[in-house]
């Protein structure tokens, strides 16, 4: 199979490259520098910006598009030009994506497009799947505009899979490489209440999902990429703390975080959803890492 990919060069899109060339697929990285992406993958790479039009040669005879490429949500404090980044780095990236896919002869069979599972906004109790609506607040709504500029790609005749993805937790990268150190420390603990729900998936799992929904004819429309444990945020710290063999006592008060991280720190970090991946199970896949201890035992040890 010959596979696009956006974001190669990011924390998943590093893993999916490389699990793609294991199993003897030909993969093209869209990437802002050609030249060292070659030499970082050992794939092929093609000159992208996600405010520029693709390269026609990079989608000439693709078999499928996996879209990963956007600003780091959880990177900077939200400022104005911040979410105006974070916009025009998903919304008219995809845009183009699928301007390419249109133009392409013959199209790719299947595109897979990042999005997330701050789609469904603050959900405090209860379970959600594909089937829950949008969300109201900034990242909802964000993933909600991401998202349909991908969705006019089924039109085209081409199967179109939104991947929601949760919290990766890898070794090298991520949020767990931003948590690590003051868990190590005996610093960490819960942020705010810790009532909140953290959906997250092991990176493994991540780019195993991502090779199911490019395989798999029967997935389509959302896929939550999410392990089937949800934690709270509280059960989460203390998880971390055993997997490094720390407390895990001190606590990030509410309004601390809303001082360092302002808007971000109410919409992303305070609030949260029990995500669970109902399409994800119903077809089949399988999860190397379904449970917490042992995901983040596999990553720290």
């Amino acid at each position: 199979m010959k596979v696009v990919v956006t974001g190669a060069t990011g924390f998943i899109g590093r893993a999916l490259v490389a699990a793609l060339r294991a199993r003897g697929d030909e993969v093209r990285a869209l990437v802002r520098n050609p030249a060292e992406a070659r030499a970082q993958l050992g794939a092929d790479a093609f000159p992208w910006d996600s405010g520029k039009p693709v390269p026609p040669d990079a989608m000439a005879g693709a078999d499928a598009v996996v879209h990963l490429a956007g600003e780091g949500i959880a990177d900077k404090r939200w400022t104005a030009a911040r979410k105006e980044r974070l916009r025009v780095s998903r919304i008219d990236g995809t845009r183009h994506i699928v301007d390419a896919i249109r133009a392409a002869s013959p199209r790719p069979k299947v595109f897979v497009s990042g999005s997330a599972i701050g789609f469904y906004g603050d959900v405090p109790d209860g379970d959600v799947v594909e089937t829950n609506p949008a969300g109201k607040d900034f990242l909802a709504e964000l993933c909600a505009a991401w998202e349909n500029e991908a969705r006019p790609a089924e039109s085209l005749g081409v199967r179109v899979v939104l991947l929601r993805t949760g919290i990766v937790l890898g070794a090298g990268g991520g949020a767990l490489a931003k948590m690590l150190l003051p868990f190590k420390l005996g610093a960490g603990g819960p942020m705010g209440s810790g009532q909140q729900w953290m959906s997250w998936i092991h990176l493994d799992d991540e780019i195993g999902l991502i090779l199911h929904a490019l395989d798999t004819a029967a997935v389509s429309g959302a896929l939550n990429a999410t392990a089937p444990a949800p934690a709270r945020n509280r059960d989460f710290a203390r998880a971390l703390g055993r997997a490094v063999h720390r407390p895990a006592i001190v606590p990030m008060p509410g309004f601390v975080m809303k001082v360092l991280f302002g808007e971000m720190a109410g919409v992303a970090l305070l609030t949260g959803q029990r995500v669970l991946p109902a399409k994800a199970e119903a077809t089949g896949f399988r999860f190397r890492h379904p449970t917490l201890d042992a995901a983040l035992a596999a990553i720290v040890q």
